[in-house]
């Protein structure tokens, strides 16, 4: 058994060495928040996305579970849960693989590559098939909506800031409060 946990320590430590802000749930290693940016070249490129990702015990045999925290218009993507329809991490995963390889490879396609005909989300795949411009259209909307940076607010990481810039902004609301009364 120290085998599995010797190697999700490695693939973690692996992606958290990357370009990639991973975020911990908990104390454990196998519940994270990772910070997705859409690819070049395809509709979702500008936008951030929140990635929740849990490894399960037999992780790296059994696949992680992979979800968007923040909402995606995609024919493989859950609208409502965020989860995942992606035949490399659900059906074919192999222990070759490691955390990188979903955010390097696995989720840049499946954003490049939608496959309409396996879709979680049927309105996302009826649209691509019917008007692929309007479609893009409607991806591109979504992430201006729910994908910009401030819109993934990391949990963990953003709590302690949370509270520096609450006292910081309770101080400032106070100074002005005070040096704006007297002054007409």
């Amino acid at each position: 058994m120290s085998s599995p946990s010797k190697r999700r320590e490695m693939d973690l430590m692996k992606l958290m060495m990357s370009d990639y802000k991973v975020e911990m749930i908990n104390d454990g290693m196998q519940e994270f928040y990772v910070e997705f940016n859409g690819p070049k070249d395809s509709p979702y490129h500008g936008g951030v996305w929140k990635i929740r990702v849990e490894l399960p015990d037999a992780y790296p045999y059994k696949s992680p579970s992979i979800g968007f925290v923040n909402k995606i218009y995609h024919p493989n993507v859950d609208e409502m849960s965020g989860s995942v329809c992606l035949d490399v991490i659900n059906q074919t995963w192999s222990p070759m693989f490691d955390l990188v390889n979903v955010f390097e490879v696995f989720l840049p396609q499946l954003l490049l590559y939608p496959n309409p005909s396996d879709p979680l989300n049927g309105e996302a795949a009826a649209l691509m098939m019917r008007d692929r411009t309007v479609y893009d259209q409607r991806v591109k909307e979504y992430c201006e909506k729910y994908a910009k940076p401030e819109d993934i607010g990391a949990v963990g990481e953003e709590k302690s800031s949370d509270e520096e810039l609450s006292e910081d902004e309770f101080a400032a609301s106070d100074d002005e409060e005070i040096a704006g009364k007297p002054d007409p």
